[in-house]
């Protein structure tokens, strides 16, 4: 039987990227990215709204688009995958889990001025295959 593990979320960015490369020199970026929704409660009748936090990694050329264009606060619409890594706690030897997104495609909504004061397009681009790293997960 097919299976399906697609993940599309549309928010702004909580922090800057965090970049770093891997062995073989590959870029990396690592962001969180807040999506958030809303309703009216039942009872009072107020609205009420819930912010989920997303934590989204890039790879190659990918992360090197995120890394210079992004920023705090701007919009990115993300297609990835759901990928969980398990790690042993360097301080309790207890096994924790993280999961995060795999970015196969996304798209800046927003713009970010360059040092010419000019601003970049949005664009969509698509990410290569992610490449195999035995790194530890930096917890």
């Amino acid at each position: 039987m097919a299976s399906i593990n697609k993940v599309i979320l549309l928010g702004n960015l909580g922090a800057d990227p965090e970049m770093r490369y891997t062995a073989g020199g590959d870029a990396v970026a690592s962001i969180s990215i807040a999506t958030s929704s809303s309703w009216n409660d039942k009872q009072s009748g107020e609205k009420r709204e819930k912010t989920e936090w997303h934590r989204v990694v890039f790879f190659r050329r990918l992360a090197e688009v995120v890394g210079e264009y992004m920023k705090k606060g701007s919009s990115i619409y993300v297609e990835g995958q759901l990928q969980t890594n398990s790690y042993e706690d360097k301080n309790t030897g207890e096994r924790k889990f993280s999961t995060q997104i795999v970015a196969r495609e996304m798209q800046m909504l927003g713009s970010r001025n360059n040092a010419d004061g000019l601003q970049e397009p949005s664009q969509e681009i698509q990410s290569q295959e992610p490449p195999t790293f035995d790194d530890e997960i930096p917890f």
